[in-house]
């Protein structure tokens, strides 16, 4: 199947959202200046997706293929055991936020741009796993990113990128040599069905992470992701 583009995303700043992200009181004359620069920020911004239905062609102890291409996870090898159909994706803030962002003179201005891009991001992927129970009755679906876990490190994004195709001339996202994505706040992966649900935060023990979505289980990855016990009584 080709890739398909979602960018008719909607995307309304939600004021009280932004201020508690930036930690700034509401009454303040921060809020103010804020919300000027999230309501220029909105008339700009294009958050775009990326996706594509592609289907488990076969898997192994260290690997999946995914419509011919090869991708080395062991963890991936166990998530997808007994599923045919998954979702690579890219979800992206937008090339026009990020440029308008980009352009910013002020420092203040441009610490909140970033968080303004982050919330047009996340208004892509929610839009995508709308978009995908729509169309194909997904259900709940789980993530796995490349460069989350040293188990599908980040130039791993090649063989991700290849399933996708010109990503560049679709949704304006260029991935660099060093296998990082412009423009910044933009994220990659596959998305899968999983009715336990998966996160790869279950299984990386960096403390303070800003981002985490889930605690470490220390002993997850011996119950779950023991390849070989888990292969030979499947």
């Amino acid at each position: 199947m080709a890739p398909i583009v979602l960018e008719d995303i909607k995307f309304k700043m939600d004021l009280d959202a932004l201020y508690k992200r930036l930690h700034i009181d509401p009454e303040s004359e921060y809020a103010q200046l804020a919300a000027e620069l999230a309501r220029k920020a909105e008339g700009v911004a294009r958050p775009k997706a990326l996706y594509r239905e592609a289907f488990v062609d076969s898997l192994d102890e260290d690997h999946v293929v995914i419509d011919g291409v090869r991708i080395h996870s062991r963890i991936m090898s166990i998530n997808f055991k007994g599923i045919d159909r998954v979702f690579p994706y890219i979800t992206t803030c937008g090339r026009e936020l990020f440029s308008w962002a980009d352009a910013l003179d002020d420092i203040l201005e441009q610490y909140w741009a970033g968080a303004i891009m982050e919330m047009a991001l996340e208004a892509a992927y929610d839009a995508l796993l709308a978009h995908l129970d729509l169309e194909y009755h997904t259900g709940r679906l789980s993530a796995m990113n490349p460069g989350s876990l040293a188990d599908w490190p980040i130039k791993g994004q090649r063989d991700l990128f290849s399933l996708l195709g010109n990503s560049e001339g679709t949704i304006g996202v260029e991935l660099t040599e060093s296998f990082l994505m412009i423009p910044i706040k933009t994220t990659s992966g596959i998305l899968f069905p999983a009715e336990e649900g998966f996160h790869s935060c279950s299984l990386c023990d960096r403390k303070s992470c800003p981002n985490r979505r889930a605690p470490y289980d220390e002993s997850l990855y011996s119950k779950k992701y023991n390849i070989k016990e888990n292969i030979d009584n499947q």
